[in-house]
């Protein structure tokens, strides 16, 4: 029970301030540069599950959420995708990576922030336009499970 609530709470806080924050790791200078726009628009053959569907399992879905595992082999780069929903991501492992835009721009490269991850970790992202990731490790897997909530 208690977990429960400090995830709800920690989801509280995500929400509120609307940005894409872990757990005090990436600050105000380092926002990443995610793409925004209308989901709509982003092309549908992109979406995760259509695009990059070795790397996303639905777990569950239905008119309310979408839970995807998430995982991406060691030194393996995932096809360009979207998230169409804002989301809960539960990071539980993963090794340096980059993020990057459809057309190849660096959102967020994990060699390049001041600490390094510590996981598990959780974090709130808003609707994430068409990118991709790199995973740079030759050992670990990423694996998260991601929790999308439809609108």
């Amino acid at each position: 029970m208690k977990s429960t609530f400090k995830f709800l709470a920690a989801m509280l806080c995500f929400t509120a301030f609307s940005t894409i924050s872990v757990f005090g790791q990436i600050t105000e200078k380092q926002k990443l540069l995610y793409k925004t726009g209308n989901p709509t628009d982003w092309p549908k053959d992109q979406d995760a599950v259509v695009s990059a569907p070795n790397n996303h399992k639905i777990l569950l879905e239905n008119d309310k959420v979408r839970v995807l595992e998430v995982t991406l082999a060691p030194n393996e780069l995932e096809p360009v995708h979207h998230h169409q929903w804002p989301s809960v991501l539960y990071i539980m492992e993963a090794g340096d990576f980059i993020d990057r835009d459809a057309e190849g721009n660096v959102i967020m490269d994990t060699r390049k922030i001041p600490e390094p991850l510590v996981f598990p970790l959780t974090m709130y992202k808003m609707p994430e336009a068409p990118h991709s990731v790199e995973n740079l490790s030759d050992t670990k897997t990423i694996r998260l499970i991601r929790v999308e909530m439809k609108q």
